[in-house]
Order: structure tokens, then sequence, then C-alpha cells
């Protein structure tokens, strides 16, 4: 099936070194365009997302374990302990990512991603965003956000605007494509697949 979203998103993420931001309503095919890419590319990839239902639906890891981050805030320029050393394991795949998946990108909080940053620095280029990692994240911001609590919400207004993934300050520093996915593949059923945009859109 031809679809030129989708065409233009694998070029980006196989054939560039350009980070993606794919989005698109309920069965537009994200999920698909993940497992073509973990299948199919020729590059090396990680899979994480922001919750253990998410990872497990993505055939990954949450942010939380890979990176091995603690659950509080994240800020700016703060140094990230980790309760164990990173295995030699670890290390080695982390300085081999290629590409780093991040499904469920919407709830995925900007202090999140600059702890990742760090991480990624770490081990990996020093002076890049991310070490140099591309990003392929996926996720519709009209369906889940992120949590955030009353207090989180007060330490974290006074270093990002927004809580939103797109707050983050590394990710302000990386030229990312955003691709929307319009094509409903899902169902069939064009009455429902209103309906459903109804309740998306609220």
């Amino acid at each position: 099936m031809e679809n030129r979203e989708l065409n233009a998103a694998w070029e980006f993420v196989e054939k560039t070194g350009r980070s993606v931001f794919l989005t698109g309503k309920a069965g537009t095919g994200k999920t698909t365009f993940l497992r073509d890419v973990v299948a199919k590319s020729s590059k090396s990839v990680v899979v994480v997302a922001p919750t253990g239902i998410a990872a497990i639906n993505a055939g990954g890891m949450t942010i939380h374990s890979f990176f091995q981050l603690p659950f509080h805030p994240f800020v700016p320029g703060a140094k990230i302990e980790s309760k164990f050393a990173f295995s030699r394991e670890k290390r080695s795949i982390i300085r081999t990512i290629d590409i780093l998946v991040i499904d469920e990108i919407s709830m995925v909080r900007c202090d999140l991603l600059d702890a990742l940053d760090s991480v990624l620095r770490r081990f990996r280029d020093r002076n890049k965003p991310f070490g140099g990692v591309q990003l392929l994240m996926i996720g519709d911001l009209q369906q889940l956000t992120p949590v955030v609590t009353d207090e989180e919400s007060e330490l974290l207004s006074r270093y990002y605007t927004t809580p939103y993934f797109f707050g983050s300050h590394a990710l302000s520093k990386v030229d990312y494509v955003t691709i929307e996915l319009k094509e409903v593949y899902r169902q069939q059923d064009q009455e429902f697949i209103s309906v459903l945009n109804a309740v998306r859109n609220g």
C-alpha cells in the first residue's frame, strides 16, 4: 500500500541521521511503522516507552529502566545518580545505538527527555544532543498527556515553559522533522472512524 507520509518517514529514518516525530490519530500505522523499523532497518535500534504497558506493546523497555533513571523530576544541569553502575553490556548497547525509538512520546515529560540526553552524552558524544543518536519519536499529542503533580509542576515551571516533550532543552537543539499520518487503516467503518475522531477531539 502506497503511503507518502510513511514512505517519507522511512526515508528519513533509514537514509539520513535526521530525527523524526511521527504522529497521527489511532489506526494510521504508527505502531506498524515502529515494528517495520525494528524488523527491517539496517541500523541498530533500541525501543523505549514511558510506561510498562507501552513498552510491552512496543517490544521495548521503559525509559527509566533502560537508562537507569530515578523517578523524581530532573533539574537541568543536575548530575544523575544511578543506584547501580551501568553494566558493560548496557554501556556497549548505548554506545552502538543508531536510532532510539521513543513510543508514546506524548506521555514523556520534558525533564525526562533531558535526563535521557544527559545519560547518552555521558556514554557517547558529550557535545551533541542525545549523544548524536537519531531519535524516532512516535505518538499522538491529542491522546495521552504527561503526568505532572502540582508539586512537580511548580518545580518544572522554573526551568521549562511546558511539561510536554517538546519543551526539552536538548530537543530544542535537534533539527527534527514532524510527519503526520492521515490515512486510517485499522478501521474500514467510516461512521466508527468519525466517532473515534470526535472522541479524540473532545
